[in-house]
């Protein structure tokens, strides 16, 4: 038969406390040792915490890839009135030879046809280049990001000038509204090539 401890016998095992040889031990703190994360921000390995990498192409970056490809098919449409033109040129040039061939005037029908063809060739190029550029939003990189910049920029200063000179021309309505426009297309791409989203997504991770 047991008996209670004696508290004043000298040999007797001390008192223990509630728990003793198992030191209780607060609860941890939620998430304890793994670094919450901002909301917008993801862990990367070996980098710490690093924007959050965008999903799907973001608005105006897409605003910028579709008006790519709406220039490029302006292009295009203006390269094929170019090259019509140069070819009635021609045309006009060679009836005129036959009936006077003498007539000083031809060798100007035919340095135009030239010029026409000429300008038509580099409508088509530039139309390949924007065209090509808007295929490569998908998976380019910063150097996409660049290119389309750089673009927007010349545009916009084509614009500024041609509404310059048309203020100082009295030119037609018509012209100021079409360049207003091209300088409006050039400052969205300018903007979407500028903006938090649109860096992000050309510096995100390709596999």
């Amino acid at each position: 038969m047991s008996y209670p401890p004696d508290p004043n016998n000298p040999y007797g095992q001390p008192p223990q406390a509630p728990g003793y040889g198992y030191p209780q031990q607060a609860p941890p703190a939620a998430g304890y040792g793994y670094p919450q994360a901002a909301p917008g921000y993801g862990a990367t390995p070996g980098y710490g915490f690093a924007p959050a990498v965008p999903q799907s192409m973001p608005g105006l970056v897409v605003t910028t890839r579709v008006l790519l490809f709406i220039i490029g098919a302006v292009q295009i449409i203006g390269a094929g009135i170019y090259l019509i033109a140069a070819a009635a040129a021609k045309e006009v040039t060679n009836r005129a030879q036959e009936i006077d061939g003498s007539d000083p005037f031809n060798g100007f029908g035919n340095a135009a046809a030239g010029v026409l063809v000429v300008v038509g060739i580099v409508c088509v190029l530039f139309a390949a280049f924007s065209i090509t550029l808007g295929v490569k939003f998908g998976k380019g990189g910063p150097a996409v990001r660049i290119t389309a910049l750089v673009y927007g920029s010349f545009g916009a200063l084509l614009g500024l000038l041609g509404l310059a000179g048309s203020f100082a021309n009295n030119a037609n309505p018509i012209g100021i509204v079409f360049t207003l426009m091209w300088l409006a297309v050039s400052i969205t791409m300018i903007v979407g090539m500028s903006v938090k989203d649109g860096v992000a997504w050309f510096a995100r991770p390709r596999y």
